[in-house]
């Protein structure tokens, strides 16, 4: 006998298969992309600078993002969430350590392009290797915290997916999510906000566009910044009064960015982009000359 599963309030059966046919194909594209990009790093030597291992660990970040947005897609086929409470929490804890780490990664390569550009100051492997790390640890551990009674972690709308629960809004919630927000979203955007400007106008001056300065930004807070407004939302009123539809089109949202950072960081930069060019043909890609700083 096949077991039948409730759906979930406010969603049809064909509402089912959108959203999960909408978390596989933005999941699978964005996990092609990025691991051809971690495949490339680890197999072209030319590849393995400090600065690209910034953007091999935004791959890391997204694909493991990425997996988390599978996973989700193949429970929306099923119609319900079949790994139980302890898996959802695992689930839940997976998606924020990934989302977390590929913030604060782009942030970080923002930072480094800054220097790269702008200071002319040479990034060393210590302090790659360092920073990579703290990122990881830390994303690590603000993910714990709503394991560890700090924030709670439960179903998306669909329940075939985990994440933050904004349903309760309480004071514990709204202290864990203001916090967040200020470390993983304020911070991060205004490192790339000042980083990017200084950038852009070195290329102004040089009149040498090496790469697209506005992109990064946008990109950070148009697919992060409704998700986000929502969670904040939840701290002030109600946001189970929102379409349950319309909450879920925003993790949807903010699961593409795997898809853009492929793009932006690995396929549009010269260097990476070389490397993953020799990966897959075996033939390797002129560069431009570095740019030489002026005495």
């Amino acid at each position: 006998m096949v077991t039948t599963y409730a759906l979930p309030e406010g969603f049809t059966d064909s509402d089912m298969v959108t959203f999960g046919s909408a978390f596989l194909m933005e999941g699978v594209l964005g996990f092609f992309l990025n691991a051809i990009s971690v495949v490339s790093f680890l197999a072209v030597k030319e590849m393995r600078t400090p600065s690209n291992f910034f953007i091999f660990n935004l791959a890391l970040a997204d694909v493991s993002l990425n997996v988390n947005g599978i996973i989700a897609g193949y429970a929306s086929f099923l119609r319900h969430w079949p790994f139980g409470v302890s898996g959802c929490q695992n689930h839940a804890f997976q998606g924020m350590v990934s989302a977390l780490a590929s913030i604060n990664f782009i942030g970080a390569v923002a930072w480094d392009r800054y220097h790269q550009y702008c200071t002319k100051q040479k990034l060393f492997w210590s302090s790659s290797m360092t920073m990579s790390g703290i990122v990881w640890v830390l994303s690590i551990f603000w993910a714990f915290l709503p394991l560890a009674g700090w924030g709670e972690y439960g179903f998306e709308p669909l329940g075939t997916c985990c994440t933050l629960d904004y349903s309760k809004g309480d004071r514990n919630y709204t202290t864990y999510m203001l916090t967040l927000t200020f470390f993983y979203l304020i911070i991060p955007a205004l490192t790339m906000l000042t980083s990017y400007q200084s950038i852009q106008k070195h290329f102004k001056k040089t009149r040498k566009y090496k790469l697209n300065t506005a992109w990064p930004l946008r990109v950070m807070l148009v697919c992060w910044g409704p998700y986000v407004l929502l969670c904040m939302y939840a701290s002030i009123d109600n946001a189970l009064a929102i379409s349950p539809k319309f909450r879920m089109v925003l993790p949807v949202l903010a699961k593409t960015t795997p898809i853009f950072h492929s793009l932006l960081y690995a396929f549009g930069t010269e260097s990476y982009r070389a490397g993953i060019w020799q990966f897959l043909t075996g033939k390797k890609m002129a560069l431009p000359p570095p740019e030489k700083s002026k005495k």
